[in-house]
């Protein structure tokens, strides 16, 4: 077997994956599945909710917030 025989051969088979996975990605029984994935930006999570009200908490008792001066927030040490 030559080099321009395996490379057909390796075409040929990822043309049938890609054709599989195609299939697969649009068929209907899958249809349920990616609407409820594509809905998933949309939908409301508690816990990433809770955590960013403690995150915001904890940092109000050990560091006072100061709009005035925003280099705080970049780490910048120069005034």
């Amino acid at each position: 077997m030559d080099t321009g025989t395996f490379r057909g051969i390796i075409t040929g088979l990822l043309i049938i994956a890609f054709l599989g996975i195609t299939w697969w990605a649009y068929s209907r029984r899958r249809k349920p599945d990616f609407e409820e994935a594509a809905h998933l930006p949309f939908a409301e999570d508690d816990e990433q909710a809770n955590r960013d009200s403690s995150a915001s908490q904890q940092r109000s008792k050990h560091e006072p917030e100061s709009d005035a001066d925003s280099r705080k927030d970049r780490g910048d040490k120069d005034t």
